[in-house]
């Protein structure tokens, strides 16, 4: 069996990402691989944030790896969030602060159009690749629904007239920019003839 690394700590984003993965490749986290220091992800874009994730994991220890990096892109606001999604009202990281200042800046904005992009960038000996996903949407006004994290209250996809917080989390699953960056991933992963 295969083994690859998936730049996270989060066993919940393990699991999920294992079941979608091809029977003959292991997903290792982390902390499986005794990866307890930071990376740091400081990196001008979405994109070179997973790259810096993957790069290190391959560069320390040797083994093929894949990172995902996620932010929220806000038209009228130049593209921000951006790289700062998670810490756009501080460091605390609170969704709910977040949303909150989000509101308050488009208060005064026509535009409310909006996307989710989520890049995952694989690496190991021969390949350093990267795969996006972008979902579509708009900002609402006020909050809605009570699924799902993140910004999903205040974001509404395109063509769909529930946030992604009222939405069903199969039908989410399906359209999303991380379901949608992983489907590309999944793709390229069960033909390549080496992991290593």
């Amino acid at each position: 069996m295969k083994e690859i690394v998936f730049a996270t700590h989060n066993m919940n984003k393990l699991k999920e990402v294992q079941q979608m993965m091809p029977t003959h490749i292991k997903i290792k986290s982390l902390t499986d691989i005794g990866c307890n220091e930071e990376i740091i992800e400081n990196a001008p874009s979405i994109e070179g944030n997973a790259k810096i994730k993957a790069d290190y994991v391959f560069n320390t220890y040797g083994l093929a790896c894949f990172a995902d990096d996620t932010g929220l892109e806000v038209e009228a606001l130049n593209g921000e969030p951006g790289v700062r999604t998670a810490r756009y009202a501080g460091e605390a990281k609170s969704a709910s602060a977040n949303m909150n200042k989000l509101l308050k800046e488009l208060s005064n904005k026509t535009s409310r159009k909006a996307h989710f992009k989520t890049v995952i960038h694989f690496k190991n000996s021969t390949v350093s690749k990267s795969f996006i996903g972008i979902c579509k949407g708009e900002i609402l006004e006020e909050k809605r629904g009570g699924k799902g994290f993140g910004y999903d209250p205040i974001f509404q996809p395109e063509n769909y007239s529930t946030s992604f917080a009222e939405m069903n989390t199969s039908v989410k699953n399906t359209i999303s920019h991380r379901a949608l960056a992983f489907k590309e991933f999944l793709q390229f992963i069960s033909v390549i003839k080496t992991i290593e």
